[in-house]
């Protein structure tokens, strides 16, 4: 089973890809955990539905729709951008939400964690992303998972409840569970 971590931060030293690594070490047996190279999203033009509709979608695009498509499921980790999602994140789904029905996250399995410098664990981005993709077309599992604070004290070991609370998301997320 192949998930694939999408941060959406493309900083280096990202709390967010940071999460995304402590997922992968909280992985259960016969999951791996993969990043998706920040690169994937920094690289990407705005979308551009004359493109897409013409056949001309540029390669960057396609290569992004390639690996979520190839992925088994998606766990994205966002940060929070004047009380939303980063428009790089953003603007990666709208090339990934495309042909409708046909898309790369269509039906696919995802879920949303995110931390930040703040209180709230950048939730409100995380509320946001979930709306998002559900509309996209996935199937969001999982509960939010706001990470607070990151520069005071995000890093290794991860600490005990959270590395906990990561291995039940990536677990909900392998095996597909759809909340009810």
């Amino acid at each position: 089973m192949k998930v694939l971590g999408v941060s959406g931060s493309v900083r280096a030293d990202s709390y967010n890809t940071r999460l995304l690594e402590a997922a992968a070490q909280a992985a259960p047996e016969g999951v791996e955990v993969e990043l998706l190279d920040p690169s994937a999203i920094a690289e990407l033009p705005l979308y551009d539905q004359d493109l897409d509709l013409s056949g001309d979608v540029p390669l960057s695009a396609q290569r992004l729709r390639d690996d979520w498509a190839e992925a088994d499921a998606l766990l994205f980790s966002t940060p929070e951008y004047n009380g939303s999602v980063p428009g790089g994140l953003k603007n990666a789904i709208d090339w990934a939400s495309r042909p409708r029905l046909e898309a790369a996250l269509t039906n696919k399995t995802v879920s949303v964690v995110g931390a930040s410098t703040g209180q709230f664990g950048a939730l409100w981005a995380q509320n946001d992303l979930r709306r998002i993709l559900g509309i996209a077309g996935a199937r969001v599992v999982g509960e939010a998972l706001p990470v607070a604070r990151a520069a005071d004290g995000f890093g290794e070991p991860v600490h005990d409840q959270l590395r906990a609370q990561l291995e039940l998301l990536v677990e909900a997320v392998a095996l597909d569970e759809v909340p009810a």
